[in-house]
């Protein structure tokens, strides 16, 4: 009688972690269709990204734009905004010197971070 007690709380200690997998396994089957869905977008939108580039590199030199796809290659970021005399890329300040000699400089001309090597986007906010 003792065994068959046993038994029969086993076998319901059971029913219920089997219940409880289940429940895992549908969570878990809804949270791959979701991450897949937003996989599927976020391809939409690189597809969609990359199809606008020639329109917008077109009249860009092509030895800056070389600089811009081999730097990405490596760095993952090819250009970074300077913003309040930080550099975006690295998020290192550049000091004194270094922004005194960018403002100086024409405002075509390429700049580069010394830190990251990462061309500098000018902006009105960039403390210079």
């Amino acid at each position: 009688l003792e065994l068959m007690e046993q038994l029969e709380e086993a076998q319901g200690a059971l029913t219920a972690l089997t219940e409880q997998v289940t429940g895992f396994d549908e969570r878990l089957a809804a949270l791959a269709a979701e991450r897949d869905e937003k996989a599927a977008a976020l391809d939409a939108d690189l597809a969609q990204v990359a199809a606008e580039r020639p329109v917008a590199v077109e009249g860009m030199p092509a030895d800056l734009l070389a600089l811009y796809d081999r730097l990405r290659e490596t760095k993952g970021i090819g250009a970074a905004e300077l913003r309040a005399r930080r550099c975006g890329g690295c998020q290192l300040e550049l000091d004194t010197a270094e922004l005194n000699r960018i403002k100086a400089l024409p405002s075509n001309e390429v700049v580069r971070c010394e830190e990251c090597s990462r061309i500098l986007v000018r902006t009105s906010e960039s403390g210079l």
